[in-house]
């Protein structure tokens, strides 16, 4: 399939068409997804009008859009004109379909990207595995007995695989970033506030990001970049402006980069520790420091999600509590009942979690840490043994992106593979690293990215299914 950047310029200098890349794409799809099951739904008829129109403007002798012909697809969130937005959830099957597309997906259109489908999810994106109740388990591109990892499960691993060079997904505590971690690819956590939400099914409002996963930091790039700007209509988004990551991601000299101990080395098993390993001495990072504020802002993370999402789909629960997976009824009946005093000092809480964050930053640049406590869990495995402690997989695997989510601030994961483990499989997993930055300093998140995978240290790599 190549990069989005291969791509767009394979079709710029006339050696593929849009058609052509898409019918190599659908094929892919075809071929790999019944026995991963990314798609919930396929949005071939759409694609190929897309596709269309970019070989038009190329036999015309017009400018290409920056993402002319590259495929993509987006998370079961995502409202797509026509579609229903299911989010993960059979509650919404019988829903009405989008009246238009949301406004990243618009953006993405007009970027020239052609869209393919809608990806599966964990539902109503409370989780980190996508077993989903209704529309089943999305497996690993590198090992069908392992988890994707979720709530973005379906878009990490579709991209994963090799069925496309793009995806976009939703992060609230680490939907993004565990897959990511998990499946072996890049993505992107912005700064929260710095992409519209505008058109996707919400589930915590004051945590909620969108953001794409890619098979390379470029393509990871031109995607973000085309999606910034300001929406009047998410009054979360921040009126800024645009400001590209730019294409030749260089990491400034002196960049000074700090290694998380602490929670984040706790809770990192030895293959996470080792990908931070390799990805610290690769930037050239030697200085470790701590996040003191880690365990109790996940635990804030927790309060606040759990309520903010009893509360959203509280009139659903007590209308129609059979047709919510159990699951995710459970949890969210469990948000509903927390005290409102608990809310607010969870909001204390993530305030001075953030100030300490602040103070961090005035002596780094950047930080790393694991984005996963290990490798990609077995499907249906109940629990994960972190140096010796035992925590559940349904909530253990975020262990590390919490804290993050709380506060706001962007991260860029890699892929990283750092070939230790307790089996032949597992040491051929990939443990992703997070590279974590000030906020509104996601081109510096890139730019570290791109200086891994150059060093070959981060990579997307072939699996059994692609």
């Amino acid at each position: 399939m190549g990069s989005a950047a291969g791509i767009v310029q394979q079709i710029a200098k006339g050696k593929r068409s849009a058609a052509a890349v898409l019918a190599e794409c659908k094929a892919l799809i075809q071929a790999k997804d019944p026995e991963l099951n990314c798609f919930t739904a396929k949005t071939f008829e759409r694609a190929e009008r897309e596709a269309a129109a970019i070989d038009a403007l190329y036999a015309g002798g017009k400018a290409l859009p920056p993402l002319a012909g590259v495929p993509y697809a987006v998370k079961n969130l995502f409202d797509v004109e026509g579609m229903v937005t299911l989010a993960g959830a059979k509650i919404n099957a019988g829903n009405v379909p989008a009246a238009a597309d949301a406004t990243i997906v618009a953006r993405m259109k007009r970027a020239g990207a052609v869209l393919l489908g809608a990806l599966n999810m964990e539902e109503l994106a409370y989780g980190f595995l996508t077993e989903n109740h209704h529309y089943g388990t999305t497996r690993n591109p590198h090992d069908l007995e392992r988890g994707a990892g979720g709530s973005s499960g379906g878009s990490a691993a579709a991209v994963g695989a090799g069925m496309l060079p793009i995806t976009l997904g939703s992060d609230t505590s680490g939907s993004i970033r565990v897959p990511a971690s998990l499946c072996g690819v890049f993505g992107l956590k912005p700064t929260y506030g710095r992409l519209p939400r505008t058109g996707t099914y919400p589930f915590v409002n004051s945590f909620d990001h969108v953001g794409p996963f890619a098979n390379s930091v470029h393509g990871l790039a031109l995607a973000y970049d085309v999606m910034q700007g300001p929406d009047p209509a998410d009054p979360a988004c921040a009126q800024r402006a645009i400001e590209p990551a730019g294409v030749t991601l260089s990491l400034p000299p002196g960049t000074r980069i700090g290694i998380l101990g602490g929670w984040f080395h706790e809770w990192a098993d030895p293959a996470a520790r080792r990908s931070v390993q390799l990805a610290a001495a690769a930037l050239g990072a030697t200085e470790w420091t701590e996040f003191k504020s880690a365990e109790v802002a996940r635990a804030a993370a927790y309060v606040i999600t759990g309520a903010e999402g009893g509360a959203l789909h509280r009139p659903r629960l007590i209308e129609r509590y059979e047709d919510f997976g159990p699951a995710s009824r459970s949890r969210l009946v469990a948000g509903g009942l927390i005290p409102a005093s608990w809310v607010i000092q969870a909001q204390r809480v993530r305030r001075h979690a953030y100030r300490e964050a602040m103070d961090l930053f005035e002596r780094f640049d950047l930080l790393i840490a694991a984005a996963a406590p290990a490798v990609a869990p077995k499907v249906g495995q109940e629990a994960l043994l972190i140096n010796g402690r035992s925590i559940p997989t349904k909530a253990g695997l975020g262990v590390l992106t919490q804290p993050i989510s709380c506060i706001g601030l962007p991260v860029c994961t890699v892929p990283v593979w750092p070939a230790e483990g307790d089996s032949a499989a597992e040491r051929a997993l990939p443990v992703g690293v997070q590279l974590i930055g000030a906020p509104w300093h996601e081109g510096l998140c890139l730019a570290a990215a791109r200086t891994l995978e150059q060093a070959g240290i981060a990579e997307v790599r072939p699996t059994s299914a692609a």
